[in-house]
């Protein structure tokens, strides 16, 4: 694999001042662009794909999926979508797939692009006592320092993204005294050097509390800065109460028309008090439902299993989203819980390299992989189902093994690995061998 190491990170960067970057140097090395006349006497932008791996069901034992069954077709993709699925017949200039598996492209749902050290030299997390707190006073004194290199920094962490499979994520962006909207501007900077390769969606998130700096005036200016989410941080620890930081997030969300997206450490009665209020908040506030997520939410890995069951009701009633980053310091989170009461569950990877953790393979299929391991879910049919969280928009085959993807018109985001089926990718962890966003080969 082309792992993006910095010097080739270094020669991208280069690459991409001539114009070239990740998709230019790919492009066209294995497959012509076909321009074609459309009915009203326009261009269109028209790819071929041959001998494409599709899934296309499962074979059984009795009730038990053993297998699954695929075979190679030819994609056709026209401005960006899926147009034809047809028999394999390879056309001259066409990409050659080479019989890799396509799957939806995936999403990270949980990442910080604004502040890494990814692409710089290699930093360990510094031993820190304080909590999040004494984590907070650090950020004050290296904020500065990053802001001056954040915007290549977070191209350099959309490439690794990228090479994994990813071409979209939602990502907390810091929203407080020190920066300001600093971090927020760069972010956009960034994100609008990738537009034609990688999508997202932002959150303006109060890293230093909203009370215990004072992140209020930021916070209401960011809301009309072009971003999607309002955030939040540990409401009791941080700023000293519940209710109120809440109130002020929920009431900013609406109106501003966004959505919710808070992170929650806490794993004691607070955190389940917060979870609870947020709950009653969404109930009362019915445009927030679908729309408000709670990230990490560690309290729940420490409740019983009973208590587990009452509050995932409780959050598919007001289609409250969790957003995990499996696993997290020896605590395993109810996600089988969730999932069978009908909650939605993400991943992210949170942080690649940087100041708060150094773990991040910028892989959610790696995700995938680890909940299938905590949770043992080991055969075919539960291998296949855990693809979900690599939060792809839709699986391959549904639960009886018909195939629901891809159809024609959906967006033409995919990835090519070389593997027979989607529960030896989350098994096995393959390389992405391509990713395709737009109808574009971008990795």
């Amino acid at each position: 694999m082309n792992e993006l190491t910095r010097k080739n990170f270094i020669k991208k960067s280069v690459l991409g001042i001539c114009g070239l970057g990740i998709t230019g140097s790919l492009k066209g090395e294995n497959f012509v662009e076909q321009q074609t006349d459309d009915t009203e006497g326009g261009k269109m932008e028209k790819r071929i794909y041959n001998n494409v791996r599709l899934e296309t069901g499962f074979e059984y034992d009795g009730d038990e999926v053993v297998s699954t069954k695929a075979g190679l077709f030819q994609i056709e993709v026209t401005d960006g979508k899926i147009t034809k699925i047809m028999e394999n017949n390879s056309v001259p200039g066409g990409f050659e797939a080479n019989g890799y598996l396509m799957l939806p492209a995936f999403k990270d749902m949980h990442i910080h692009l604004d502040k890494t050290f990814y692409g710089d030299h290699w930093q360990a997390r510094r031993a820190r006592a304080g909590g999040v707190k004494a984590m907070i006073a650090l950020e004050q004194e290296i904020l500065p320092g990053l802001l001056s290199s954040s915007i290549e920094k977070a191209g350099f962490l959309i490439e690794l993204l990228q090479s994994k499979g990813s071409s979209f994520a939602r990502s907390h962006v810091n929203i407080e005294p020190t920066s300001k909207l600093e971090s927020l501007d760069h972010l956009k900077q960034a994100l609008n050097l990738k537009k034609d390769s990688f999508s997202a969606e932002l959150v303006a998130f109060p890293q230093h509390g909203l009370y215990y700096t004072d992140s209020v005036p930021y916070m209401k200016d960011a809301a009309q800065a072009g971003i999607d989410f309002i955030g939040g941080l540990d409401p009791m620890s941080i700023d000293g109460g519940i209710e109120k930081p809440i109130d002020f997030t929920v009431q900013l969300a609406l109106d501003n028309q966004k959505g919710i997206d808070i992170h929650l450490h806490e794993t004691g009665a607070s955190g389940v008090q917060t979870i609870k209020y947020l709950i009653k908040k969404v109930l009362e506030n019915p445009a927030l439902r679908g729309k408000t997520f709670l990230s990490h939410c560690f309290a729940l890995g420490r409740m019983t299993q009973a208590e587990q069951e009452a509050i995932a009701e409780k959050l598919a009633e007001a289609q409250i989203g969790i957003v995990s980053t499996v696993p997290f310091a020896g605590l395993i989170m109810p996600i089988p819980t969730l999932l069978n009461k009908g909650v939605t569950v993400m991943t992210g990877n949170d942080s690649i390299v940087d100041h708060w953790d150094v773990f991040g393979t910028g892989s959610v299929l790696h995700k995938a992989n680890l909940a299938a391991q905590l949770y043992n879910w080991s055969t075919e049919f539960k291998l296949s189902r855990a693809l979900k969280l690599a939060n792809v928009d839709k699986l391959p085959l549904d639960d009886k093994g018909v195939q629901q993807w891809p159809k024609a018109g959906d967006k033409a985001d995919f990835v090519l690995m070389d593997v027979s089926c989607s529960a030896e990718a989350v098994a096995r962890l393959p390389e992405v061998k391509h990713l395709i966003t737009k109808g574009h080969l971008v990795y």
